[in-house]
C-alpha cells in the first residue's frame, strides 16, 4: 500500500493523517517491513448501544494488544490517532458512544475520510435487543445516559424511551460498520468474537457462518437468514440426542441425508453468486445466520460445512450463538 503524502490536503481541505516523520521512516511498497507499516495504522472502533457490552470489548481487545480509549469525542479522533501512530503504537482501539451525541454526526463522514487516506479502520457496531438490554440496566441500575431526554413519565418507560432514541441517534454508524449482537452473549462469549472478528486478515471479505435456534430469536448481526428446520432432525434420534453439529455421528447423519446435501449446496450457490458484489461494495464483513430449532444439530452442522467450502475465499468464520453460550 502506498504511503499519502504527508500533510497533503484532501478533498475536505484539511492534512492528510501521516506526519512526515512517518513518511520518512517507511519502508518502500513491496518490501518486507509492508506488513508491520500496516498493522502501526490499524485501528479499531467500538460503537453500539448503551448497555451492549463496548467496556467488555474494549478490554478483550486491550488484552490482545491494543492501546485502548474509551469514549473519546469524535473531534479529537483524528489528532489522537495522528499522536498514535507518531508514536509508532501498533493497534488502537477507540470507543466512541452516545454521550458524545453532539458530535456524532461528524464520524461517520471521518471513518470514511481516514479509510481513504490508507488508515486500516475496522468499525464495530454491538447491539442487543431492546429485552436484553432492560434486563442488564436493571441489574446493574445504573441509568441510562439519555434517560433525561426521553421524555416519558415513569421509569420503565424512560429506559425503552432512552433506547429508542440512542438507536436513531446511531442509525448512521450502525450502517457502516460490523454489527455484533451481543443479546445472548455471556461476557466471556463476546470477548472471543471480538478478538476473532478483528483477528481476521483485513482488505478481504469475511465471512461469518453462525448457527443459532428461532426460539432465542434471530441475531440482529445477521446480513442473511437461512431457515433448516424443515430437515431432517437428529434430536429424534436417541444416540444423537445429546450430541451436536460437530460431533461425528451426527455429522455422519445429517451428510447422508439428500435434503441437508441439497441444502447446503444451494446456499453455497447463491452465496458465490453475490459475493463479489458485497465485496465491489466494500464490504468488510458478510454474516449468515443458518437457524434451526434449537440450534445443536442441524444449524451447527450446515455452519461448520459452509464454512470449509468457503475456505477458498480467503477467512470464514464460525459462530455457535447457543452453544458458545453453554461451554
Amino acid at each position: 500500500m502506498k504511503e499519502p503524502a504527508a500533510q497533503t490536503q484532501g478533498e475536505t481541505g484539511e492534512p492528510g493523517l501521516w506526519p512526515e516523520v512517518e513518511r520518512r521512516k517507511a519502508p518502500r511498497e513491496g518490501s518486507s517491513a509492508d506488513a508491520d507499516v500496516s498493522a502501526r495504522r490499524e485501528v479499531v472502533l467500538i460503537t453500539g448501544i448503551s448497555g451492549s457490552g463496548k467496556s467488555v470489548a474494549l478490554h478483550a481487545l486491550e488484552d490482545a494488544g491494543f492501546f485502548c480509549v474509551d469514549n473519546l469525542p469524535p473531534e479529537m479522533l483524528r489528532e489522537f490517532i495522528r499522536l498514535e501512530h507518531e508514536r509508532y503504537t501498533h493497534r488502537v482501539a477507540v470507543a466512541v458512544d452516545v454521550r458524545n451525541a453532539v458530535a456524532l454526526p461528524q464520524l461517520v463522514p471521518l471513518i470514511l475520510q481516514l479509510q481513504a487516506e490508507g488508515v486500516h479502520m475496522r468499525s464495530l457496531f454491538l447491539d442487543a435487543s431492546t429485552d436484553a438490554l432492560v434486563r442488564r440496566f436493571s441489574e446493574t441500575r445504573r441509568p441510562h445516559p439519555l434517560s433525561a431526554q426521553s421524555g416519558a413519565a415513569d421509569g420503565s418507560r424512560v429506559l425503552v424511551d432512552a433506547i429508542e432514541l440512542e438507536r436513531g441517534l446511531l442509525a448512521a454508524l450502525r450502517e457502516v460498520a460490523t454489527v455484533v449482537d451481543t443479546s445472548q452473549l455471556r461476557p466471556a462469549q463476546l470477548s472471543v468474537w471480538v478478538r476473532d472478528l478483528v483477528g481476521a486478515r483485513s482488505g478481504a471479505l469475511t465471512l461469518v457462518f453462525e448457527s443459532f435456534a428461532f426460539k432465542f430469536g434471530v441475531p440482529l448481526d445477521a446480513d442473511f437468514v437461512f431457515d433448516v428446520r424443515m430437515l431432517p432432525n437428529p434430536h429424534y434420534i436417541r444416540e444423537l440426542r445429546p450430541m451436536n453439529g460437530r460431533d461425528p455421528p451426527v455429522a455422519e447423519y445429517l451428510a447422508a441425508q439428500p435434503d441437508v446435501g441439497e441444502m447446503l449446496s444451494m446456499i453455497e450457490a447463491f452465496l458465490r453468486r453475490w459475493l463479489g458484489a458485497f465485496e465491489d461494495n466494500q464490504r468488510s464483513y458478510l454474516t449468515v445466520a443458518i437457524g434451526c430449532t434449537g440450534g445443536q444439530h442441524r444449524s451447527v452442522y450446515l455452519s461448520e460445512a459452509l464454512a470449509r467450502r468457503f475456505a477458498d475465499r480467503g477467512v470464514a468464520l464460525v459462530r455457535h450463538r447457543e452453544l458458545d453460550a453453554r461451554e
